[in-house]
């Protein structure tokens, strides 16, 4: 039996627009879209905006729990910048691929540009 491979772990941190990093709205839109797209499962999940301030501060946090694991963002606007992590399971199928895609697709709705990205196999 070949050795068994838990998964892959994303962690990132991209520099988007303000705007996009304001809207949680959206971004839960986009995140359910994401999950029904590569056919996960969501058991929970938690969205905190701040309050938008004079310094253009005012980002969110969200947090989906999957039954395959997680993923999350942070946003900070008034710096242009957002970290962003997905961690799928490999107990029911590999997911590496998924990880990759809604990673692409992320910073692709966001209009981000890569900071730094780190894949952790675990």
């Amino acid at each position: 039996m070949p050795p068994y491979l838990p998964g892959l772990h994303i962690l990132a941190t991209f520099a988007a627009p303000p705007a996009a990093l304001h809207d949680a709205d959206a971004c839960r839109a986009f995140f359910d879209a994401q999950v029904l797209a590569f056919g996960l499962e969501k058991v929970g999940e938690a969205y905190h905006s701040f309050p938008a301030d004079e310094n253009g501060a005012g980002g969110f946090t969200a947090v989906l729990a999957l039954t395959e694991s997680h993923l999350s963002i942070h946003t900070w606007p008034e710096h242009g910048l957002a970290t962003f992590d997905v961690f799928l399971s490999n107990f029911r199928r590999d997911n590496a691929a998924t990880v990759r895609g809604i990673y692409a697709a992320t910073l692709a709705f966001f209009g981000g540009t890569e900071h730094s990205k780190t894949e952790v196999r675990r």
